[in-house]
């Protein structure tokens, strides 16, 4: 039996520019320290090969601390590793002026163990009966579909195939995808998995066929419209012809969240909320408190604010601006409407302030 280990889109050098300078550097913190829960992973299960495919970078060129530091994280995790390939994506393709060139210091510095795919015909034999196959993305934007220019199986080759391409595999009409792969290439190329990366949620695109055709989704989530995020695929190869088996294995720290209370007990709820100090929380509220309630949602809401949070303005009970901290906490609270409130309130005949 052959384990992989799946992963992609780090998109290590994210920017998260609606968040105060302290929420920043913890979303970018943690997509640098899920690399390292993801190589214990890989240890865990004594997987054969760890493969990372596309978008590593959230740029061709990152900023020192980005590169520098995942090459440190590589290095120092102590023990034997299987073969980690990282293949150039869309966001971060290989050309001569990206951190992927042969001459970036970046390539000095990284371990035997870590392997670059800067090549077109890479291959690499993960076992005398498995072969690994990768294409490079070489722009951030193509028609082409890396999948289908992968190598055939040839006559009489009972080996298992792993393909490697970052693309996209929707076909939605009069949409031109970027890097379009098409549904069946794994089966067309006579490979046995197709990794792929791209869309940052989950998914095997191909569950009727017998090749599975992987998105494993960012490790760590970059947005809120980012369901199904969070984790890597654990790929378990029997044997030419029998269908792999792929687990989702959870790896994310943050987890993202929208969030909408329409009564004081939803509100109150929300901080009983299970490691609400790993959320990052968008907060829309619809409420019509009493008078005596009003004391109360300001004391929620500055209870998710926390003592350390410099941004923000309560605008009818939502905290419209960037982030703010709860303890640890990082609370995202945007208007429910496109513009700002300003802080009013109407009040019906009974007493109670109507929050819109």
């Amino acid at each position: 039996m052959l384990r992989l280990l799946h992963t992609a889109d780090w998109h290590l050098g994210r920017r998260f520019p609606s968040f105060p300078d302290e929420g920043q550097k913890k979303l970018s913190r943690a997509r640098m320290d899920v690399i390292t829960r993801i190589l214990d992973v890989a240890r865990r299960n004594a997987v054969n090969a760890v493969l990372c495919v596309g978008d590593i970078f959230d740029d061709p060129d990152p900023a020192p601390d980005f590169w520098e530091g995942l090459a440190r994280t590589f290095r120092s995790h102590a023990g034997q590793h299987p073969p980690l390939f990282l293949i150039p994506g869309n966001h971060d393709p290989l050309t001569p002026e990206s951190v992927w060139a042969p001459g970036h210091a970046f390539r000095a510095r990284l371990p035997e163990w870590v392997h670059v795919v800067d090549r077109d015909d890479f291959m690499y034999e993960l076992a005398p009966q498995a072969v690994l196959y990768a294409r490079p993305c070489r722009s951030k934007a193509g028609e082409n579909d890396l999948a289908m220019a992968l190598p055939s199986r040839e006559p009489g080759d009972e080996r298992l195939r792993i393909g490697c391409v970052h693309g996209c595999t929707f076909d939605i009409d009069g949409y031109q995808t970027n890097f379009p792969i098409r549904r069946d290439a794994g089966v067309q190329r006579g490979l046995d998995y197709l990794a792929i990366g791209d869309t940052h949620s989950f998914r095997d695109v191909t569950e009727n066929l017998p090749v599975p055709t992987v998105y494993p989704g960012a490790p760590e989530p970059t947005g809120f419209d980012d369901a199904g995020a969070g984790r890597v695929a654990l790929v378990a190869l029997f044997r030419r012809g029998l269908r792999p088996r792929v687990d989702a294995e959870p790896v994310a720290f943050w987890r993202w969240i929208d969030v909408r209370c329409r009564d004081m007990n939803e509100l109150r709820s929300l901080l009983t909320t299970r490691d609400l100090d790993r959320h990052v929380v968008r907060l829309h509220l619809d409420l019509t408190v009493s008078l005596s309630e009003e004391s109360e949602v300001e004391r929620i809401l500055r209870d998710l604010q926390g003592t350390d949070a410099t941004m923000g303005a309560l605008a009818f009970w939502w905290l419209t601006g960037r982030a703010c901290g709860c303890k640890s906490v990082l609370a995202t609270l945007f208007p429910t409407t496109s513009r700002r409130c300003s802080r009013t309130r109407s009040r019906d005949s009974t007493g109670s302030s109507q929050m819109r």
